[in-house]
């Protein structure tokens, strides 16, 4: 999220109990440059303090449209905006928003404007299901308004189903989605995109995984996504799925080669981030090996064997104008070793990640690559957020595709 600078976004924030988080996606707007302008509701106020809000945006937060000061602020703020996101949306600040209630600063700024729109509802899960509350959203979709949906866990008062504020990086990405028709360079292409570790079976219960976190494959994903791409997921990790994209999840090697080979041949850009296992248990037990079948200090032997190498089957399948990425995550002879795979495998670019650097790799929010191209390409990305590596990733796949 660091080409929001100079984009104004007024940040709505609605009563609910999950006003709160709100504050952090006020903190990483202005962190990625954006000018905030808060309103709250008067229920907000009953969750959240208007100083807070002040202190962290660029501008006063504002609740009353009766303002001396400015005494026409609904149209200031509606007319100036680039973007208005509300989140949380209570079902209250839904309805009067699909039926032209213009009684707070708030809905009377959502009317007074032709920016676009994001919302974010959150609410128990009885409230979220009723047909009042999706009819109204069916309404606001119908006129172009962009609806990140709740997630589902634990909720207020204890209960757990869906009606959880979608977490800040979804609602951060349907931001970039929305105000990335500046740089649609992907608009139009399929890119399919692979995350996360393998998880290979032992047993019932045990398996046979390594570190990914899927951290970058899916910022991949999300950049592409935000750049106008048709994108398709297969990932193995549980986590909130980009805005505008396709999500398989899978578990193991087999299981990610199955989705994925199906659809290569129809992918523009094939972007291989998944760690995917090299080897897996020969012999998988239906149930839980138990320590005590093996005697006293005895220990079980694990024979592995190789899992097929799919990319390898990509390389020397890629049909015409398709660019192939792979990713190299090494702890020695980096460069090196990244090179022979590029060549081995039949890749265009590959990403050689030293997983064993500070801060890199594996399960961390930061990381630093190197792009090496068959065309030549030797690009550092130094330490950066990972959506910054997948921006970088994605620049030099346009470029591949723009050379004759």
């Amino acid at each position: 999220m660091t080409d929001l600078h100079g984009r104004r976004i007024v940040l709505g924030v609605t009563g609910g109990i999950a006003a709160y988080k709100a504050i952090e996606l006020c903190r990483r707007l202005v962190d990625a440059g954006a000018h905030v302008a808060p309103v709250l509701t008067e229920g907000a106020l009953h969750f959240v303090g208007r100083t807070t809000f002040s202190a962290l945006a660029s501008e006063p937060a504002q609740v009353s449209l009766w303002d001396e000061e400015s005494p026409i602020p609904h149209t200031r703020l509606g007319q100036g905006a680039d973007l208005i996101l509300v989140a949380p949306a209570t079902a209250r600040a839904l309805a009067a928003y699909a039926h032209g209630l213009s009684d707070d600063l708030l809905t009377a700024t959502l009317i007074a404007t032709r920016a676009p729109v994001i919302v974010c509802p959150a609410m128990h899960t009885e409230m979220w299901e009723h047909p009042s509350v999706q009819d109204n959203l069916r309404l606001l979709r119908e006129r172009g308004v962009v609806v990140v949906p709740p997630a589902e866990g634990r909720l207020a008062g204890g209960d757990v189903g869906t009606g959880r504020l979608a977490e800040p990086e979804i609602i951060l990405d349907a931001v970039h989605h929305v105000l990335a028709d500046t740089r649609r360079d992907l608009a139009g292409l399929r890119v399919l995109v692979t995350a996360g570790g393998t998880r290979e079976p032992i047993d019932s219960v045990r398996v046979i995984t390594n570190r990914s976190s899927g951290k970058q494959g899916h910022a991949v994903a999300a950049e592409a996504a935000g750049r106008g791409a048709e994108v398709t997921l297969v990932t193995t990790v549980d986590r909130p799925a980009p805005v505008g994209a396709t999500v398989i999840r899978v578990s193991t090697a087999a299981e990610m080669e199955a989705a994925v080979m199906p659809l290569a041949a129809q992918q523009d850009v094939i972007v291989m981030a998944a760690a995917v296992a090299d080897f897996r248990p020969a012999m998988v037990a239906a149930r839980k090996l138990k320590k005590d079948e093996f005697g006293d200090g005895g220990t079980p032997q694990i024979v592995l064997e190789p899992t097929h190498d799919f990319l390898v089957d990509l390389g020397a399948s890629k049909p015409s104008g398709q660019v192939l990425v792979g990713f190299a995550a090494e702890t020695d002879d980096v460069i090196d070793n990244a090179r022979a795979k590029l060549a081995r495998k039949r890749l265009d670019l590959i990403v050689a990640n030293d997983v064993g650097a500070a801060r890199c790799g594996f399960e961390h929010d930061t990381n630093a690559v190197v792009l090496i191209g068959a065309d030549g390409l030797h690009q550092d990305v130094p330490l950066t957020d990972k959506r910054s590596v997948a921006r970088a990733l994605l620049d030099a796949v346009v470029e591949l595709r723009s050379t004759p």
